[in-house]
């Protein structure tokens, strides 16, 4: 990894990076798995500098955050030293180091006439162009990913994380000093202005990958021809039907909203059956309540709630109504919309229309119900008797991931390895022409049999 010369313009960027990723398409794979292992040790040596550099930047953070300049939710993200992320963080490459090569595998195999094969094989994307915000672990996450599916990859930290990402940067830079990985796969920038050039390097840059917040992602996608691959938001939501198991159902959304409610994953609106309101949601809201989250209440979950003894003068945080926003806004702290549904097919629709296509669960011991929840809820991840905040690419067994993707295109959900590889055709002939085959007299068929691989 190499920071960006001062003197090289984003051009000259894109068009190294460019230049990297041809030579590492073709590096053999237990070289970049000697650039992983590299990677995991000199980070593993050099935790306590890392972490002191995060220090200061959560230091300045917060002193914004006091000030009302930036959120907690992104406090939350930059935290380095929260417990299990650094571990994670360098679980994840090893992980990614251990995956099958995901380079040159052949996905179909077609045999067109003798000695005429053809032949799909998985390939590079080629340049990825990755800006995130906060979270400095996603450097290491990222060069991992980028490295083992043989991509050149350009990274840009937010601000707020720029000393942990100096840091991170550094010994990354040294690690890979240490192998044959070409120098320009893996480059740092670090000015919004670098980063508005880039976008426009749609020649050289083939993918631009946003992890951030709203406002990120949608200027991201306003301001470049190149694709895009992200999502805007995390509106999951969970349904509750009314044969839901009590236990399972207080577990699965107490640790949705309150294990993480920072990250993307985690729940933002909680859609329960009528049937529930006496029964389980009572039961459910005093478990959030106890957690300290608050609850904003459409008008018949909120009845129900005051119609009980669970709520007292002294309950904190007391539920509130809710407003038609809230249904829309991805809270990302300990905040957590309710709605009231009549039927099943009302939760689906309310999914539908509100989601942002990220994750979605429904609470029930109905396995045909659960089913046709699979089958009509449009998002990338469909979620029975599960918390969402399983939606992640270390838990899915990808090692790490990129990020999230809630586009309608080849990698959705956590995108890991495969979601950065393409394709090519390959065909193997013997001096065969086009013009020989037809249907006319004299035109040979193709065979078109398929080929064992």
């Amino acid at each position: 990894m190499s920071a960006t010369p001062a003197a090289l313009t984003p051009t000259e960027v894109a068009q190294t990076a460019s230049l990297a990723s041809h030579v590492l398409k073709a590096v053999a794979g237990s070289e970049r798995n000697d650039a992983l292992t590299a990677i995991h040790t000199h980070l593993k040596a050099n935790r306590d500098a890392i972490l002191e550099a995060n220090k200061k930047d959560m230091e300045a953070a917060r002193t914004q955050v006091n000030a009302g300049k930036l959120s907690t939710s992104l406090l939350n993200r930059l935290d380095l030293s929260k417990p299990g992320k650094w571990e994670d963080m360098l679980d994840g490459i090893l992980q990614v180091s251990a995956l099958p090569d995901p380079v040159g595998n052949i996905t179909l195999a077609t045999r067109l006439d003798t000695g005429l094969d053809l032949y799909r094989v998985t390939s590079p994307i080629g340049v990825l162009l990755v800006i995130f915000e906060a979270r400095p672990e996603v450097i290491a996450n990222i060069a991992a990913l980028a490295l083992k599916s043989g991509n050149a990859v350009i990274l840009k930290g937010g601000k707020e994380s720029s000393h942990s990402f100096a840091a991170i940067a550094a010994v990354v830079s040294k690690a890979l000093a240490t192998t044959s990985i070409p120098s320009g796969a893996v480059q740092l920038v670090e000015s919004r202005e670098e980063v508005n050039a880039l976008l426009a390097q749609d020649k050289y840059i083939d993918l631009v990958i946003p992890r951030g917040g709203n406002e990120l992602v949608r200027y991201i996608k306003d301001h470049t021809k190149i694709p895009v691959m992200g999502h805007a938001d995390g509106l999951c939501a969970i349904y509750l039907h009314g044969d839901a198991d009590v236990e399972k159902s207080i577990r699965v959304v107490v640790d949705a909203k309150t294990d993480y409610p920072s990250a993307c994953n985690a729940v933002e609106t909680l859609l329960i059956n009528k049937s529930t309101l006496t029964t389980l949601w009572p039961q459910i809201a005093k478990a959030l309540i106890d957690k300290k989250v608050q609850l904003l209440c459409d008008p018949r979950s909120l009845a129900a709630l005051e119609s009980t003894s669970l709520l007292v003068a002294s309950t904190v945080p007391l539920p509130k109504a809710s407003k038609d926003e809230d249904y829309n806004t991805e809270f990302l702290d300990l905040t957590l919309a309710v709605k009231t549904v009549d039927t099943f097919d009302q939760a689906i629709t309310h999914i539908n229309t509100h989601s942002s296509g990220h994750t979605d669960a429904i609470l029930t011991e109905d396995k045909d119900l659960a089913e046709d929840f699979f089958r009509k809820v449009d998002s990338a991840g469909v979620y029975w008797n599960a918390s969402t905040r399983f939606a992640d690419g270390f838990r899915y067994g990808f090692g790490t991931e990129v990020g999230i993707s809630t586009n309608k295109i080849h990698a959705r959900g956590p995108v890991g390895l495969e979601g950065l590889m393409i394709y090519k055709y390959v065909m193997r002939g013997s001096g065969q022409v086009a013009s020989e085959f037809g249907s006319g007299d004299g035109k040979k068929k193709f065979l078109h049999e398929k080929i064992a691989y």
